[in-house]
Parts: C-alpha cells; sequence; structure tokens
C-alpha cells in the first residue's frame, strides 16, 4: 500500500513525484512507456514561457508565472540546461498592436515582470533578421529548457529520495477500496490510499476509470524543424507571432543545445507522423517572421501531441475521493508543471494526507558535460577515468564516459533515444548513423541488455533482427 500513486511520468507527473517525494510519504509511479517523458515532454517547443497570454486569475495564469519561477530553481539546482533569452511577439499590421496591448495588460495581471512593447526600429536592432513589424511585446522572464532532462531529473529526483517508477506499467483499470484505490497495471496491481492522474492525452481515459466522464480530450499535433547549428544564432530571443485561437502559432527559437527549432502547427490528431502539408505550413508560416531561415539546414522533423480538451483551463480537481485529476496541461504545461505540483500537495494534503517535509531530502545533482570542460578539467578527468577520452558522439562531442553514467542513473535508459535523452549522443547533424552502433554497445555491456532486444525508442521499434548470416546458405 502506497501513499500516493501518480499515473504518468512526463513532466507534470515527474513533478508531482518529486515534490511528494521530498516529504514522508511513500509514492509510486506508473508509467506506460519503456521510459519516462516519453509523450508530449519529449515532444515540444522547450520553452518556459513568461505568463502574458493566459487570461488573468485562471489556474493557466497562476501556474504559468509561479511554474516559470520554480523551474528557474530547479532547473539550477538539478543541472538542468535553461537559458533565460527572452521572447517577443511580432505585430505586422497596425490591426494587430492592439492584440499586443492586451498580452501586456495580461502579463501585468498575471504578475510577470518587465513586460513592454517595442518599437519597430528597437525590434529590427534587437533582431536583425526579422521581417519588418509594427510593434512587439518583449518578455525577458521567458526561457528556453531541455524539456526531457528536466522531466528525468525530477523523476531521478524522486527516486533517489524513496520514490519507485515502474515503467511499461499501463494503468488499465481502478477499483475503489476502503483503504483507497486499487489500479489494475500491464506489470500487476498497485494499492494507494491516493492517486494523481497525470497521463496526458490518456487523462480522459484514467479519469473515467474513477468516474463519469467530464471533459473530452482533442489531442492536437504539432510538427517541427529542427535545424543544424550553423543556424542556431538566426535569432537570439523566442519569436513568436500574435496567438490565435490554434495556441501560440508558429515559433522560430534557438534551443538550449545550439540548434534552432521552427514550429508548431496545430492539427486535430493524436499521431506524431509527420506530413508534408503541416510542415509545409510551418516553413511558409515560419518565413512571416524570419525571411531567411534556411530550413535546407534540417537535421530532424519531429511531431508531438498536445493533450488539449473542451476546457481552455487546465484541469485540477477530485474526480472522485482520493483520485486527483492534473489533466490538460497543454501549452504552457512545461512550464506550469512544478507549480501544479505544488497545489497538488497542497490538496492532497487537505484530504488527509500525512505528508511532512523530509528533514535531508536529496534536493541536488551534477552531470559531466564533457565538452563543457575546460582543458585543464579534461585532463584531470580522463586521467581518472580514461573512458572520458574516448569520443563516441562526434556531432555533439559526447564521451563513453558520459554514455556509461547515463546508463548508470537510477532510471536507467533502455533504447538508443533513451541514451539520448540522457547524454546527448546521437542529437547532432548525423542523428546517430555514426555513434548509433557504438551506444548500442556500450548500453548493453553497461545495462546487461541483449541488443536484440534494445529498441530505438519506444517498445517495439527494434533495430537489429539477428546476426548477419546465421542461418543463411553461403554462396562461393
Amino acid at each position: 500500500m502506497f501513499d500516493v500513486a501518480v499515473i504518468g511520468c512526463g513532466i507534470t507527473g515527474a513533478a508531482v513525484a518529486c515534490a511528494l517525494a521530498r516529504r514522508e510519504v511513500s509514492v509510486v509511479v506508473l508509467e506506460a512507456e519503456n521510459d519516462v517523458a516519453m509523450g508530449t515532454t519529449k515532444a515540444n517547443s522547450a520553452i518556459l514561457h513568461a505568463g502574458y497570454d493566459p487570461e488573468p486569475g485562471t489556474r493557466m495564469a497562476k501556474w504559468n508565472v509561479r511554474g516559470a519561477a520554480l523551474a528557474k530553481e530547479l532547473c539550477e539546482a538539478l543541472d538542468v540546461p535553461r537559458k533565460q533569452i527572452g521572447s517577443l511577439v511580432l505585430a505586422f499590421t497596425d490591426e494587430e498592436v492592439p492584440h499586443l496591448e492586451k498580452l501586456l495588460a495580461n502579463g501585468i495581471a498575471n504578475g510577470v515582470e518587465g513586460l513592454r512593447i517595442l518599437t519597430a526600429q528597437e525590434v529590427a536592432e534587437m533582431e536583425p533578421h526579422l521581417a519588418p513589424v509594427k510593434a512587439a511585446l518583449y518578455a525577458p522572464s521567458a526561457a528556453i529548457v531541455n524539456p526531457w532532462e528536466y522531466a528525468i531529473a525530477l523523476a531521478e529526483n524522486a527516486v533517489e529520495n524513496g520514490a519507485q517508477v515502474r515503467l511499461s506499467s499501463a494503468v488499465t483499470g481502478a477499483e475503489r477500496t476502503e483503504q483507497g484505490w486499487l489500479l489494475h497495471t500491464k506489470t500487476g496491481d498497485v494499492e494507494a490510499r491516493f492517486v494523481v492522474n497525470a497521463a496526458g492525452v490518456r487523462a480522459g481515459e484514467v479519469h473515467e476509470m474513477a468516474a463519469p466522464r467530464s471533459f473530452e480530450t482533442h489531442p492536437c499535433r504539432g510538427e517541427y524543424y529542427l535545424l543544424d547549428k550553423c543556424e542556431g544564432t538566426r535569432v537570439s530571443h523566442v519569436i513568436f507571432q500574435c496567438p490565435n485561437k490554434l495556441g501560440k502559432g508558429v515559433l522560430v527559437s534557438p534551443t538550449v543545445h545550439g540548434n534552432l527549432i521552427v514550429g508548431p502547427n496545430a492539427d486535430d490528431a493524436n499521431s506524431v507522423a509527420n506530413t508534408a502539408s503541416g510542415l509545409a505550413f510551418v516553413a511558409e508560416t515560419a518565413r512571416k517572421s524570419v525571411p531567411d531561415v534556411d530550413l535546407r539546414q534540417n537535421i530532424r522533423n519531429f511531431a508531438g501531441v498536445r493533450a488539449n480538451t473542451d476546457q481552455s483551463d487546465f484541469i485540477f480537481g477530485f474526480a472522485a475521493p482520493g483520485f486527483l485529476d492534473l489533466a490538460g496541461m497543454k501549452s504552457p504545461g512545461l512550464t506550469a508543471a512544478p507549480a501544479a505540483a505544488e497545489d497538488a500537495v497542497r490538496v492532497l494534503e487537505e484530504a488527509g494526507l500525512d505528508a511532512p517535509a523530509k528533514a535531508d531530502p536529496v534536493t541536488t545533482r551534477r552531470k559531466i558535460r564533457f565538452r563543457e570542460l575546460s582543458d585543464e578539467e579534461r585532463a584531470k578527468l580522463t586521467a581518472e577515468r580514461p573512458e572520458y577520452g574516448r569520443v563516441i558522439c562526434r556531432c555533439e562531442t559526447i564521451t563513453e564516459g558520459e554514455i556509461i553514467d547515463a546508463c548508470r542513473e537510477v532510471i536507467p535508459p533502455c533504447s538508443i533515444d533513451g541514451v539520448k535523452r540522457r547524454a546527448g549522443s546521437g542529437m547532432g547533424r548525423c542523428q546517430g548513423g555514426f555513434c548509433g552502433p557504438r551506444v548500442m554497445e556500450i548500453l548493453s555491456r553497461e545495462c546487461g541488455l541483449d541488443p536484440l532486444a534494445i529498441p530505438q525508442d519506444g517498445t517495439g521499434s527494434y533495430i537489429l533482427t539477428g546476426h548477419t548470416k546465421e542461418g543463411g546458405t553461403r554462396h562461393e
């Protein structure tokens, strides 16, 4: 019997687990996929929004601003890449300028600091590659982050503080008991006094295991270009267009890895497949903001699915006694996650969870990033651990030592992309074409995995089917 079972280990579930595990409660996280951060968390715009977009007084507005502040603290403490580069919302016509003024008023009401509207000349001086504009809203507190490493760091911190994370454990049913809830999963039953539903796109389905339907989920696909590092300085801020009913629109932004991300569109689909029409729309719309963006430098296209619902705000509340919904965590869900976790702990306590703070929880993490070290630091490290002197991923300068460290984390990877999310191998121009086999070899050796059982990413995305010439006929 656990005190709390958290369903889903994307950024929201990981944040809830992290917050709970720093208290004297027993926590289990049930994740349907073979790794954490496998849904919307691994495929999004990677933006920590300032908080001017949500309507004042909404849960979304509160969690956005509070979450951005908490994210700054958490990323620093857990050594997660984050850069506060600020954002610009562009008005291309006189008719769009009043919308900037509305966003400015929203932001002030929400408590966002430093907001101001820039003139066309100020914008041109700040970002010379932009198309001519009438004005822009400047939000200096906006930031970019590594979203999957953020979620992994939170989940790992939860484990280090005593939580359990059970992968490949999709919840298939829920029953109310005298003590709380009995959850049926693909890896066995779990009992918990309280349940937090942070299942992302599946949150509606999970809700209906405990209560009648009260909201509709409308998954929305967003498609992206990821451009090589030679385009990474095309702009130096997150560049938005005026938002519309479909969301915040197509953006152009640097990433914390030094690339440039372009996207997304908004398509009603529960699929991560890219489409020619979707990518064409993204390209055309992005060039409205940055006419000379060079999409020929694309190294990867990808798509993510937003957990949109028929409600405009985040969904938060008890679906049934002890069964807390944290659903509809669409944008700015990445930003809002730690604030949502903070409120989740509060309402669970109000509902009877005894959760005093631990006397001395683990609150920090440090990672070795070889390419960021000085020559002296590299020399010292490789003398102590020679595996750091062997570069496996040439594009990103990721060493064998970093991959070994990733394999030895408290939530170890089971796939090639799982290593990528932890160590950064395969993130560069060749997208793992060179380092993939070596990563597989190290992963197999360090985690005791059969190479034939190692997937590229999710369960079933296998790479190898057998040994070369096995069972074949030799021809002279």
